[in-house]
């Protein structure tokens, strides 16, 4: 209840006292609201009540367990005020009876009569002042409340598990998270002396020396160790903290919180075994040669080259992995992000400052998913559209555009065969490739120069470490610009490298086309000279079917009546934010939705009742991922339409799954759009 609202209880059943307090309460600048007997005093008391006013003789023979009792279970910012109007003489100090009072009431002043009304008013003022003291620190207690809410639910979408080691007494508290950390129940006892002898024998000492180190020096303690749970398994543990002192600087508490790694262990230990097989292979091939050819100097260079080559390529692999799980997971914080500005944007009204926040707020969201898409497109697992295309028109058609990107000062020249064959490639894909080698260009000639477009057919004969042999079209971009140094000209395809100033460039444009030859079977060349310029070649296979006109994809707005209308839905996904948001969205466009947050739930729900008309999956999930899920779910209903969600731009290799996909970050009309063409392919 507001303060405003807050009022005085006034329980005085004998004479004109009732109507004396009332009127001093008003005077006193707060309402009053009179009540007859014990029970309903009892039965008012409440958060509302800013004190209570009552007569001694009122409460003297009467059971005061029930107010007692209430008193005693008051919320723990409350501490209700309590004003005793007592007969002359009738002080706690010389009356026993108002001495009880004063044990049950807690909170309580006594005012004998007769009385001053100013003497009244001041106590009332007083009471009324405490409060409203109480009322601002019910206010900043449900702050903390809501902040501690968030918090968890933040500690709990980023799987980190908490706790707190009292360095005096030795005495760890742990979260459930932490505990599953380290194997054990959320029930289990977990002592400190249990954590030690978790960690694994051999880097017990080396955690120990950490924690010693961060009580003695205050340095924030970080460590990687491996622990043993008590099924003898092997797992990785990743622990920070923060070491806490009271005023007088004495180390007192250690609190921090907890990871479980192994995946990410697992995956550099992977690298690492590939790595050395990978070695022991050029070991193995630089002895044969050594034993074969003595006289090993052109041939040994070439196998430097070669080597230099596979290290190369093989960090670029790993880069790309690791580059498509974070776009991943990058697709998947978006999709709530975006999801819930775009339910939020519907519920605002009128408030034209609150649309342009939600705005901003989207259109940077919307950065986020281009950006993501560039990592997808260095990590080779964007989703192409494969067509024949004509090089020669696509250069022209985009000539307008390219100058106008790069501006007055820069001329554009091109060179482009009649005749050439069509290619085999993704046109959109081929235009965002070009406008990225334009402005490259254009850059590395702040000063105006010539940028020359070209356009060629090569053959090549046999395979080689970049290409297959087959026919190919050559797409050039030629600069006068400052040029690259050979160590520079290593790096430049590698994500997020740019020679550019700080926030003139991403590092993902020569990355995003350098993923993309690779997906279209073709290569990324660049060669540079420094003061004289630097060349992009991107070949790409030539098309066996000559480029035509594109066939128009199926619009939304023709789909048969029996695709729309509300459906009954359901939903899976084990990210909590993702499915709240994707519930909203499906929800407000009219449907029922069944929401499960892993496939074993999900396959319950189809075996209880499989009146369902669509099922949409997330295809990352632990355990049963999507692509089981669907097939699963087929054995129990094999006409339900499903809806596959990946914050991939495509399926990993081997899904085999053969049904439409919904690319994350989605927005609510995609997802309309996307439902719909899912339900009339099933109809047809």
């Amino acid at each position: 209840m507001p303060n405003k609202d807050a009022f005085g209880l006034v329980f005085t059943p004998n004479g004109r006292d009732a109507q004396i307090a009332l009127a001093l309460l008003e005077e006193a600048g707060t309402k009053g609201k009179v009540v007859e007997d014990i029970h309903s005093f009892v039965f008012d008391l409440g958060d509302d009540v800013a004190f209570a006013v009552v007569t001694e003789e009122a409460l003297r023979s009467i059971d005061l367990r029930s107010i007692a009792f209430w008193i005693e279970n008051q919320p723990s910012w409350s501490d209700l005020p309590f004003i005793v109007l007592t007969s002359r003489g009738g002080g706690p100090e010389r009356n026993p009876s108002a001495a009880r009072l004063s044990e049950v009431l807690g909170n309580v002043s006594f005012i004998e009569r007769p009385f001053h009304a100013t003497t009244f008013i001041s106590v009332a003022r007083s009471a009324l002042r405490g409060r409203r003291r109480q009322y601002d620190a019910r206010l900043r207690m449900e702050a903390l409340d809501e902040g501690e809410r968030r918090l968890q639910t933040a500690l709990e979408a980023g799987r980190l598990g908490t706790w707190e080691l009292d360095l005096g007494t030795q005495v760890l508290t742990t979260s459930a998270t932490c505990k599953a950390i380290f194997g054990r129940g959320p029930d289990q006892l977990f002592s400190y002396a249990d954590l030690l002898s978790a960690i694994h024998p051999d880097d017990r000492e080396r955690m120990q020396a950490a924690v010693r180190t961060t009580v003695e020096t205050g340095d924030d303690y970080s460590i990687e160790y491996r622990t043993v749970w008590q099924d003898g398994s092997s797992h990785w543990a990743e622990i920070r903290a923060q070491l806490y002192r009271d005023r007088s600087g004495t180390a007192v508490k250690l609190v921090g919180v907890s990871a479980d790694i192994t995946a990410r262990i697992q995956t550099q230990e992977d690298q690492r075994r590939l790595n050395e097989i990978l070695e022991q292979r050029v070991t193995e091939r630089t002895r044969q040669l050594q034993e074969a050819h003595a006289d090993v100097m052109a041939e040994v260079s070439q196998r430097e080259r070669a080597e230099e080559q596979l290290r190369q390529s093989q960090k670029m692999e790993a880069i790309g992995q690791l580059t498509g799980g974070v776009a991943h997971d990058f697709n998947n914080l978006l999709m709530a992000v975006m999801g819930n500005l775009e339910m939020l944007e519907r519920h605002v009204g009128d408030d034209s400052r609150a649309k342009r926040l939600i705005d901003g707020a989207l259109q940077g969201a919307r950065r986020g998913a281009s950006l993501t898409q560039r990592l997808l497109a260095f990590s080779r697992r964007q989703d192409l559209k494969i067509g024949p295309v004509a090089l020669c028109d696509l250069v022209r058609g985009m000539e307008d555009m390219l100058r106008r990107s790069v501006g007055s000062s820069i001329q554009i020249v091109t060179d482009l065969p009649e005749n050439l064959p069509s290619v085999s490639a993704d046109a959109n894909q081929l235009e965002l490739a070009l406008l990225n080698l334009a402005v490259n260009s254009r850059d590395a000639m702040p000063g105006g120069g010539t940028i020359r477009i070209a356009l060629r057919q090569e053959n090549v004969s046999s395979s080689t470490s970049q290409l297959s042999a087959g026919k190919y079209v050559v797409m050039s971009v030629a600069d006068q610009g400052h040029g690259m140094d050979e160590e520079t000209l290593q790096k430049a395809v590698e994500p997020f490298f740019s020679t550019k100033e700080l926030g003139k460039g991403t590092g993902l444009g020569l990355s995003m086309i350098h993923g993309l030859a690779i997906q279209l079977n073709g290569h990324l060349g660049l060669t540079s000279t420094v003061g004289t310029g630097t060349t992009a070649e991107l070949w790409i296979p030539v098309s066996e079917v000559t480029a035509g006109r594109d066939t128009p994809e199926r619009n939304s707005e023709i789909l048969p009546h029996a695709a729309t209308g509300p459906k009954r839905i359901l939903f899976v996904d084990d990210d909590i934010l993702i499915a709240m948001s994707s519930v909203d969205m499906l929800m407000d466009l009219g449907h029922e939705v069944m929401e499960a947050h892993s496939g074993e739930e999900a396959l319950k729900y189809l075996r209880d009742d499989s009146n369902f008309d669509l099922m949409i999956t997330d295809y990352s999930m632990p355990g049963m991922n999507g692509g089981d899920l669907v097939k699963a779910a087929r054995t129990i209903s094999p006409s339900l339409p499903v809806l596959v969600a990946s914050g991939y731009a495509e399926l990993p290799p081997g899904s085999d799954l053969e049904v439409p996909r919904l690319g994350k970050p989605y927005t609510q009309s995609q997802l309309a759009i996307e439902i719909a063409k899912a339900l009339t392919d099933a109809i047809d």
